[in-house]
């Protein structure tokens, strides 16, 4: 306290009741030096001050004590947990068809509505398929239209097939005995060429004779040439007399061309009769062939009368061509439905309402079956999955109130009720599930999904998107 401040009469109070208790031993000490007033102040100043944050803390204490078992009174009726999100229907849009994609109708982020079309796929080769399987069901068509016609015409022609096949039978027989007399009469031709062969060879054998004589009288011709030609040019016989013997040697040599010519033509009669030998064994083994043609006739014949006389059966199985033509004509009109189907195919529309999302394409991009194009998120209906521990679950019931926290919108409350528990726990249906049989065992306390929905779905002016995290407080008590 300053020396210009005025005491109170507490303190004054306080300095008589000092003096009074004052002892001698105090008094044997006068001559230690005067503590001063206002150095007393001070220090009584300090002890109130040092006695100060005691009261302070204890009012503190007590104040977190009351506000703390306010708190517990309340949060044991709630139930919450920060391992909570909000969730909603994906649809994973994907092809039915591969191939190359033409034209992208939307864009990331797009609110689109049911029956859009997202995307189209290039169609000619299911065009080209399309064509097909109608050319095939045209042909199917045409098969079932003539395996009937076929089951009229053996209808109508049975009788008359069969009067043919008489008729052909007999025909079939007289040929037979028609070429058995022809072979005979072919036979017969053999023997004359046979004999004009004989007479062939005699003759060449005997022209073959002439040849010696004629070739002796050109020789004898040739030398009285030379004689006299000798004696010509000598001087001793005159020109007439060497013409003479000119002429003899060009007539012998004339008689032995003759002679051989003769020869050549009978060697020639020789093998034309020979030739002629040849030609009528060939003409009477082609006999025996057409008869045993003209037998084969004649089975074959009895074959088409029997085949006419199964003109029953024949319908029969023309029926079951018709039959087989009309299943070949459903198969053909399924494989048409599957072309238009898979052209159809080719444009992807959107299934429902929804914004675009997780879009990974581009034009002249190729895509297979299955393939993830985008997605559509359905924000207008989202709810929660809160994973509580087990431990929580006892006072959790159905239709509870939730109180909603977004941490996206800190400012707002939103308002729910518990719809359904997950049947087992996260990790039960995780894509690695623990074994707890195996190694050494550590218990864990599981966390079992919760489904929550909002009373009232959120308007446009919140954003609730699947994935945003929220803390949900479920009312239990």
């Amino acid at each position: 306290m300053g020396k210009d401040e005025p005491q109170t009469s507490k303190e004054k109070q306080d300095d008589l009741e000092k003096k009074e208790l004052e002892t001698p031993d105090e008094t044997i000490e006068n001559n230690a030096p005067e503590i001063s007033t206002d150095e007393t102040h001070a220090e009584e100043k300090t002890k109130k001050r040092n006695k100060l944050p005691f009261f302070i803390i204890g009012a503190v204490v007590l104040v977190g004590g009351i506000a703390g078992l306010i708190y517990w009174l309340n949060a044991r009726h709630y139930e919450s947990t920060d391992d909570a999100f909000i969730d909603g229907d994906i649809i994973r849009i994907s092809p039915k068809v591969s191939a190359y994609i033409s034209k992208i109708y939307v864009k990331s982020n797009q609110q689109i509505h049911k029956g859009d079309l997202l995307v189209e796929l290039d169609p000619k080769d299911y065009e080209a398929k399309l064509e097909q399987a109608k050319a095939q069901l045209h042909s199917a068509e045409s098969q079932r239209i003539q395996s009937q016609a076929q089951v009229n015409l053996t209808r109508a022609t049975t009788t008359a097939s069969q009067t043919q096949a008489r008729s052909n039978v007999s025909s079939a027989e007289n040929n037979v005995e028609q070429t058995r007399a022809a072979a005979d009469a072919k036979q017969s031709q053999i023997k004359q060429a046979q004999t004009a062969v004989k007479t062939a060879q005699a003759n060449l054998a005997q022209t073959r004779t002439q040849v010696p004589q004629a070739q002796a009288n050109l020789d004898l011709a040739q030398k009285e040439y030379n004689r006299r030609l000798t004696l010509f040019n000598n001087g001793d016989i005159s020109r007439q007399a060497l013409d003479q013997s000119t002429t003899a040697l060009q007539t012998a040599q004339a008689q032995l061309d003759a002679a051989q010519k003769q020869v050549i033509a009978a060697q020639s009669r020789v093998g034309e009769a020979q030739s002629n030998v040849s030609v009528a064994q060939n003409n009477y083994q082609q006999s025996l062939a057409q008869i045993e043609q003209t037998k084969s006739q004649v089975g074959e014949s009895v074959g088409r009368l029997q085949d006419a006389n199964a003109a029953p059966e024949r319908i029969d199985v023309s029926q079951t061509q018709v039959a087989n033509a009309e299943a070949t004509i459903a198969q053909a009109q399924v494989a048409v439905h599957q072309a238009e189907l898979e052209l159809s195919y080719t444009k992807i529309y959107a299934p429902e309402d929804g914004i675009v999302t997780g879009k990974t394409i581009e034009e002249g991009q190729l895509v297979q079956v299955g393939t993830p194009l985008l997605a559509l998120s359905q924000s207008d209906e989202v709810w929660i999955v809160a994973n509580f521990k087990e431990t929580q679950l006892e006072a959790m019931r159905i239709g509870q109130p939730v109180d909603i926290e977004v941490d996206a919108y800190p400012s707002e409350t939103f308002h729910g009720k518990i719809e359904s528990f997950q049947a087992g726990t996260g990790s039960r249906f995780s894509l690695l599930p623990a074994e707890n049989a195996t190694g050494n065992y550590v218990k864990v306390v599981q966390r079992v999904p919760v489904k929550i929905v909002f009373d009232q779905q959120p308007d446009n002016l919140h954003l609730l998107a699947p994935g945003m995290s929220v803390e949900p407080s479920v009312k239990v008590r």
